[in-house]
């Protein structure tokens, strides 16, 4: 079974997170667990935490198939140590919030060289960055997006992150996200029956499909390999519908968060209706 939602708004309090998801009629969905765009924040209170399960309850979403977000500020491959060891710091304690919320699995952007590093230098940080947060906490997936290969941003090549998993020495403890519209956009064709069994048989074989837990959901408004990273509402984009209806009756997609990060939020609850219908076509 396919569980489709989007990342929803948690402003006000991590419990609106899930009434949001409600509304639109998600059976999955993503969020920010603090804001994305600081580095601090406040701790979770009691009060919002029994609020939070009690609307997480309401709403009949399991934590599976809830897929928190990181904050854009971290860098966990960064060359200076001083500002990696800020971003480890800031990632465990997402990963801590994760743990209170009983969330099994945050997605993260593994890192940028910034021009300074080489790529297999970068690549190595982020992972010992990831061991490093294994060690210090419990439970928590670390779950690694692939990227659009955008300015600096590593993560973008199956490589990648077959590379960085290799180097996890917990991998009971990893798993990939793979966004389409990075995926398309990184020289990643789904867009007919050929290149899309090509490109996952290829991920299947370079990373691992046992790996993947969760999946973002984008059409493209940049081509093919273009290495931007720019969403679209489904069936706008240079991917179209057809990749999408792949996905949906691809049954190696079911039991994980399937995420709507389409540039739209007025009309995901549209969004996630076509999706399913889908099924079966």
């Amino acid at each position: 079974m396919k569980y489709v939602g989007a990342h929803v708004s948690a402003s006000g309090g991590v419990f609106n997170a899930p009434i949001n998801a409600t509304q639109i009629g998600a059976k999955a969905f993503a969020l920010f667990t603090k804001n994305q765009r600081q580095w601090t924040a406040k701790e979770l209170d009691s009060k919002t935490v029994d609020k939070w399960f009690k609307e997480l309850e309401k709403s009949k979403i399991e934590p599976k198939h809830i897929l928190p977000h990181d904050s854009y500020l971290i860098n966990l491959g960064h060359p200076s140590e001083e500002a990696r060891e800020k971003s480890l710091q800031s990632f465990i304690h997402e990963l801590q919030r994760c743990e209170i919320l009983g969330l099994d699995r945050l997605n993260f952007h593994p890192g940028s060289h910034l021009r300074k590093i080489s790529e297999e230098e970068c690549l190595d940080r982020i992972a010992l960055s990831m061991n490093q947060a294994i060690e210090a906490t419990k439970d928590v997936k670390l779950v690694i997006e692939n990227t659009a290969g955008q300015g600096s941003n590593l993560g973008y090549k199956f490589e990648h992150l077959a590379y960085i998993i290799d180097k996890i020495e917990d991998k009971s403890r990893v798993g990939v996200c793979i966004d389409t519209c990075h995926m398309f956009t990184a020289g990643y064709d789904i867009r007919t029956r050929e290149t899309y069994d090509k490109t996952w048989g290829e991920f299947d074989k370079i990373v691992g499909r046992k790996y993947l837990m969760g999946m973002h959901l984008n059409d493209s408004k940049p081509e093919l390999g273009s290495k931007v990273d720019r969403h679209d509402s489904l069936g706008k984009g240079k991917i179209g519908w057809d990749a999408f209806e792949f996905i949906m009756n691809d049954e190696r997609m079911d039991d994980i968060p399937l995420v709507l990060e389409t540039i739209d939020e007025t009309i995901w609850a549209e969004e996630i209706k076509a999706m399913y219908e889908l099924v079966g076509k």
